[in-house]
């Protein structure tokens, strides 16, 4: 019961990531497909979710009045709805009305036409009380899922380049004034809450956050800046390009990746740290974290090995993964699959003694019976000990050839070009040897003789690269 739960609670794991994780990673880090920075030196974007609130929303709108200047609201449908007057006022004194979903639920939690008709009910609360159509759109907590992406062209969805956790009374108006103006700036765009009866919040946070936006608006005076809408501070501006925290100077150049590429890659090492944390992998050697294992027990049909070792179904067995932020840096500097096997085969002969000394220093990983992986390295692990087999037929055989190709097809230079060719290469299989036959090839090895082999393994193998290569790119 325990192996079945733990095999639904992964594919659970799957297909949250697919419709909702990834799309937020992509969406944060690249800023792909979403609005959350301008370029301007003299304007900035007040934004204010979750309203409105029949109590805190005029005393905002009034301070707006104050000092002269326009924000944006992301209004919740049923509060819209409750609240017209609340509404018109917004619109007529200016101020831009995006949509915030008729409920404040998040879409990682409802189907593509939930969603859909969240975001339909609000926009048509807004326009028979405006008699205006909106087009913008910010997902609460900014948590997206494929739809939104999808729906890119009706609506523009709108993130944030500063929050301050103002829903909290805890924080405090003191502090919150200075978290604000410290982002104070042109370009920014900046979240806050006018109401504080959503899942977390508390109900009197507005109060500071009024408290502390008078000053703001202050210094933002005295600073010469001035407070847009969102629409206006994106006059200009492609919603496509990249904020990344990386800046596009930074990683084109080095990497010379579309856009689409960058976000697959963001996608992949963003996935990698969320299975590695989940799982508690361990990593072979801290200084050089190429290769990385996590006990399990094997589920699948029997595996013969060599010198007549066995593994099969119920067996404790090591589980082996590679780096992919060392993968990706390898795969973007190989020249072809076979400078890129190769190299990982290097690597692996590096790494295998540092995996060995754990092993026998650990009781637990002693235990297990073999060490085993996925890997598209069809020709190469034989020397080192393990044995090569296909994998079973079914749905794991299918994703892990589909999840390879896809990301030989993104780290490649030749890209889907390079998938074309030697497709019968392009086969993920299962490689597996004893623990016992690790421990005896490698665990009495010394790293200084390792390093020495594989600098001369090296000079050797770039003979084969250039005999490989020279005739493929012909």
């Amino acid at each position: 019961m325990t192996t079945m739960l733990q095999s639904i609670l992964l594919w659970l794991l799957y297909l949250s990531s697919f419709y909702a994780f990834i799309p937020s990673l992509i969406s944060r880090l690249f800023g792909f497909r979403v609005f959350r920075r301008g370029k301007s030196d003299t304007q900035y974007a007040l934004t204010f979710d979750d309203g409105p609130d029949p109590f805190y929303t005029p005393r905002l709108l009034d301070l707006l009045r104050k000092y002269n200047v326009k924000a944006t609201f992301f209004v919740v449908g049923e509060h819209a709805a409750s609240h017209p007057e609340l509404i018109r006022r917004m619109h007529e004194e200016g101020h831009l009305i995006g949509i915030h979903n008729y409920i404040h639920k998040t879409n990682w939690l409802m189907r593509p036409r939930t969603v859909r008709d969240q975001i339909e009910r609000t926009g048509h609360i807004i326009q028979e009380i405006t008699g205006e159509k909106t087009c913008y759109y910010r997902p609460p907590w900014g948590i997206m899922n494929l739809f939104d992406f999808f729906s890119k062209k009706d609506h523009e969805i709108i993130l944030w380049s500063s929050m301050f956790e103002d829903w909290k009374c805890s924080v405090g108006a003191e502090q919150l004034k200075e978290r604000v103006l410290k982002k104070l700036k042109g370009g920014e765009v900046l979240l806050l809450h006018d109401r504080g009866t959503t899942l977390g919040a508390d109900a009197h946070a507005p109060e500071q956050m009024l408290e502390a936006l008078e000053t703001v608006l202050q210094e933002a005076e005295r600073r010469g800046l001035e407070s847009v809408r969102v629409d206006t501070l994106m006059n200009g501006r492609e919603i496509t390009e990249s904020s990344s925290v990386v800046s596009r100077q930074e990683v084109e150049p080095r990497l010379k990746l579309k856009l689409w590429k960058r976000a697959v890659v963001a996608l992949w090492l963003g996935w990698e740290k969320l299975f590695y944390w989940v799982y508690h992998l361990r990593t072979t050697s801290s200084e050089d974290p190429m290769l990385h294992f996590r006990s399990r027990v094997y589920h699948g049909a029997r595996v013969e090995m060599d010198h007549g070792y066995v593994m099969q179904n119920g067996d404790p067995i090591i589980e082996l993964h590679f780096d992919n932020q060392k993968l990706f840096e390898i795969g973007v500097t190989s020249r072809s699959t076979m400078h890129l096997a190769i190299r990982m085969i290097r690597t692996m002969e590096q790494q295998l003694p540092d995996l060995a000394q754990l092993i026998a220093a650990d009781p637990e990983l002693r235990s297990a019976k073999a060490i085993y992986g996925v890997s598209m390295i069809n020709r190469g692990p034989e020397k080192f000990g393990f044995t090569v087999h296909e994998l079973a037929p079914g749905p794991f055989s299918i994703a892990s050839k589909l999840y390879l190709k896809l990301l030989l097809g993104v780290i490649h230079p030749a890209g889907q070009k390079r998938l074309k060719q030697r497709t019968d290469q392009l086969v993920p299989k299962m490689i597996v040897m004893p623990v016992e036959e690790l421990l005896k090839r490698y665990a009495q090895q010394h790293h200084h003789k390792v390093a020495s082999d594989a600098a001369e393994k090296a000079r050797d193998e770039s003979l084969v690269i250039d005999n490989e290569i020279l005739p493929d790119r012909n």
